[in-house]
């Protein structure tokens, strides 16, 4: 039987994690390449720690120069699992400047540097597989690439990271305010010290920009994705949203308008009997709705040793049988052989049209209502549910609303005079809806 080689570089919790998966399933890979999947170099900065797996590697398949890595030319695939840009992305070029064969977890390179490393990927004709970039062990952009590959992609909505998604789940089931559920998350090992780019929005976003790009073929650009994070979230607005029969979740959002893209991610209020709205601790889902095949659903684990590790295999697994068939590319990195005609056009935040929700903290004065009421009408936004609470009580009182569709300028700009007047001491909190009534 045939032998695939593999280097590794960067030999962290993913890195040993897809070492783990190759050796502890060997057999079986074996029996459905139709050739042994070998690890032959593995480089990374710390040679000697004990990565904690069961199958230990051999001290001789480590180096601390990424190059040896790349330049054997017993390598088939180079794995980069360092993370960051610059160097991960020097190195990926310079992998396939010398014919090999791609697998990268690094969805932040992806996002933000795409285009030079598809467009690098084609012209020397070499593979680039990226599965564990978005959703961990979830097989997404196998989907896209194949499962859905004879559909429009309508709609895409998905709970993109796990972090955020447990500290939300936290602070409903524990009324945890936002600051306590981070600490008891970094604790637990379920966020980094600290999470700032999972709670602000910017890791959902990255992962969000690979699906579009896969999803209508050409890279979008990571910055025209609209990105707000959880930070302003509190119990209170979880508490409110329950008695609307909603649910808070930090949603990546994607639908096709025809002559334009939707684009954000932002925390989003969805109906509690929504099949999102049950996603919780760290899972990840992605909703899609295709226009032959209908609505699917993804659901698992979106980071962690294994499920990362089980992704950057089935990559390695997937190269692999192409190597043995004699392929060299089999599917283009954005699985379009040729682009589509259309640019795709992300469409500005301020042109959003949905429902919303206002915690507005005032003064209980007799006419604030009314004020504010007049401000929204004044701006084309009507109001379909309110709740006050808290007469009485010294100090301000929310004043929290739901409102039928709206424009986002508009409520910007009604927000903005709702937050000067001399009854209103707090910036008015703002979540958009999704999905419907309850």
């Amino acid at each position: 039987m045939s032998t695939i080689n593999v280097g590794i570089i960067g030999f962290g919790t993913v890195g040993a994690g897809v070492f783990e998966v190759l050796c502890a399933n060997r057999d079986m890979i074996a029996s459905r390449v139709g050739a042994q999947v070998v690890v032959k170099r593995i480089a990374d900065l710390d040679i000697t720690s004990d990565r904690g797996i069961a199958f230990q590697p051999d001290r001789s398949l480590f180096t601390l120069d990424a190059l040896e890595v790349i330049h054997d030319p017993e390598i088939d695939v180079v794995v980069e699992l360092i993370g960051g840009l610059e160097t991960a992305r020097t190195l990926i070029l310079e992998a396939m400047k010398t014919g090999k064969h791609v697998v990268t977890a690094n969805k932040a390179l992806l996002a933000e540097c795409g285009p030079d490393i598809y467009r690098t990927a084609e012209a020397y004709g070499v593979g680039l597989g990226f599965e564990a970039s978005v959703g961990g062990g979830i097989p997404i952009i196998g989907a896209l690439k194949n499962g859905l590959s004879a559909n429009r992609i309508q709609t895409c909505i998905g709970i993109l990271n796990g972090t955020s998604n447990y500290i939300l789940t936290r602070m409903t089931q524990e009324g945890l305010p936002f600051s306590d559920a981070v600490e008891e998350a970094v604790r637990l090992g379920f966020a980094e010290d600290p999470p700032t780019l999972d709670v602000n929005g910017t890791d959902a976003a990255h992962k969000l920009a690979i699906i579009i790009s896969i999803a209508f073929g050409e890279p979008v650009s990571f910055k025209d994705i609209y990105r707000e994070g959880i930070v302003a979230v509190t119990p209170d607005d979880i508490r409110f949203a329950d008695e609307f029969g909603y649910g808070i979740k930090l949603l990546a959002i994607a639908k096709d308008l025809g002559d334009r893209i939707e684009a954000r991610v932002h925390a989003a209020m969805i109906p509690k009997d929504h099949i999102l709205a049950n996603v919780n601790e760290a899972f990840n889902a992605i909703y899609l709705e295709g226009d032959f095949v209908g609505p699917n659903l993804y659901y698992g684990l979106g980071a962690g040793r294994r499920p990362t590790g089980s992704a950057v295999a089935s990559d390695i697994i997937a190269l692999a049988r192409d190597i043995r068939c004699g392929n060299r590319v089999r599917i283009p990195p954005l699985a379009h052989v040729k682009a589509p005609i259309r640019d795709i056009v992300i469409q500005p935040i301020q042109d959003l049209v949905t429902p919303y929700y206002f915690r507005v903290s005032a003064l209980d004065r007799p006419g604030v209502l009314s004020r504010i009421a007049g401000i929204l009408a004044d701006h084309q936004i009507s109001i379909s549910s309110v709740i006050q609470k808290g007469r009485g009580r010294k100090g301000p009182v929310p004043i929290v609303m739901l409102t039928h569709e709206a424009r986002e300028r508009d409520v910007q700009k009604a927000i903005s005079l709702i937050d000067d007047l001399d009854v209103v001491p707090e910036k008015t909190v703002v979540i958009r809806v999704e999905g419907g009534q309850p």
